[in-house]
């Protein structure tokens, strides 16, 4: 799959640009605040109809507009694709394939597969157990449009069960015979998710070791588990045994929405004892296998983003992830960097064709 094309209309700092891209590698250079980011981000959204780095949609629309378009050419599988993503203050925000508007945004996830490597995905280990989960389940439902339905409805019968926890406490009753109904369907979806994610990670772990390695020439261990409390109980019995703590608390205390995802490195926790330069290393090892994932699944190379690529890592460990782009195959490559000369340096050293993109 390749972007062609894409067309910014009033899209952050950019007010009208066209972008006509090189099928293999492509290099943002400028100074900070140029806009190299939000190229990233705009191709992002048309892949998942949100930013990566910013849920609040009207914080996009350039200052003194009132919307914006975004419009990618992709050509995928010997036919062309457009897709466009637009909003309006205080209107729904619409993606349209070919013309036609989705009904639902989840129909779209997975059509343009896309993996984005970034200084922000530090997150995934310095903050809570909710960004994790996302980033398991973003991997999962990008082949998977089943998991990301089941997803969907797990989410939607947890907020009802809080609201009814809430209305519990709110006017001091309690009628059993309703939340049973909620637990079961918890139970009945929260399976699903647990038994995926587990089927999931068994295939995972085994690639993204494997790509720390190719990194870091195996210098050093590194491991992630899965950690949910279904190990030991299944979720109707730990539904049971929490109601007392749930009603205290008026939420839903147990389930996959609390699971998370351990990282370490030489057997201990990675947000306590690796380097910056071993987080990086870490993080790029699981973006590397989620793209390793994608691709096999979905039988097509996802988009790979490389955002501000030189962050904590030297040139060498860079021009080796580059060198393992270009030797395995991953398709059309987006760098973003400050310095051009620096860039163009490393991807000079591989055989793909590039285009420099300079950003003032």
């Amino acid at each position: 799959m390749i972007l062609k094309s894409l067309s910014l209309l009033n899209y952050k700092n950019f007010e009208s640009s066209t972008f006509d891209f090189d099928s293999k590698i492509n290099c943002l250079v400028g100074n900070n605040g140029v806009g190299k980011t939000n190229i990233l981000d705009a191709i992002y959204h048309l892949s998942f109809g949100k930013s990566y780095f910013n849920p609040i949609t009207s914080q996009h629309i350039k200052h003194g507009t009132d919307f914006f378009v975004i419009e990618g050419i992709y050509n995928k599988n010997e036919r062309e694709e457009k897709v466009i993503v637009s909003a309006k203050k205080g209107q729904k925000k619409i993606i349209k394939r070919n013309g036609k508007a989705y009904d639902t945004f989840s129909e779209h996830i997975g059509f343009l597969p896309l993996v984005i490597i970034s200084p922000a995905d530090r997150d995934l280990i310095t903050e809570g157990s909710e960004t994790r989960r996302k980033f398991i389940d973003g991997v999962i439902s990008q082949s998977d449009q089943g998991y990301l339905n089941t997803l969907i409805k797990y989410a939607k019968v947890v907020s009802q069960r809080n609201a009814l926890l809430k209305y519990f406490a709110a006017n001091a009753t309690f009628d059993n015979n309703t939340l049973t109904i909620y637990n079961q369907q918890l139970n009945d979806l929260g399976t699903i998710i647990y038994n995926k994610r587990k089927e999931f990670l068994k295939i995972f772990i085994p690639i993204f070791i494997d790509r720390y390695q190719a990194i870091t020439s195996g210098e050093e261990s590194v491991s992630l588990s899965y950690q949910s409390k279904l190990e030991t109980n299944d979720l109707l019995t730990l539904l049971a045994s929490n109601i007392d703590k749930d009603r205290a608390l008026q939420y839903t205390s147990v389930g996959v929405h609390k699971d998370d995802l351990s990282f370490e490195i030489n057997e201990y926790p990675i947000k306590k004892f690796g380097s910056q330069g071993q987080q990086k290393s870490f993080l790029i090892a699981l973006k590397l296998a989620q793209f390793d994932f994608i691709k096999k699944e979905s039988k097509v190379n996802p988009l790979l983003l490389l955002d501000d690529i030189f962050d904590k890592l030297d040139e060498t460990r860079v021009e080796h992830i580059v060198k393992l782009v270009d030797e395995q195959n991953f398709g059309q490559l987006f760098i973003s960097d400050t310095h051009g000369d620096r860039t163009e340096k490393v991807v000079k050293k591989i055989s793909q064709s590039y285009k420099l993109f300079k950003l003032a």
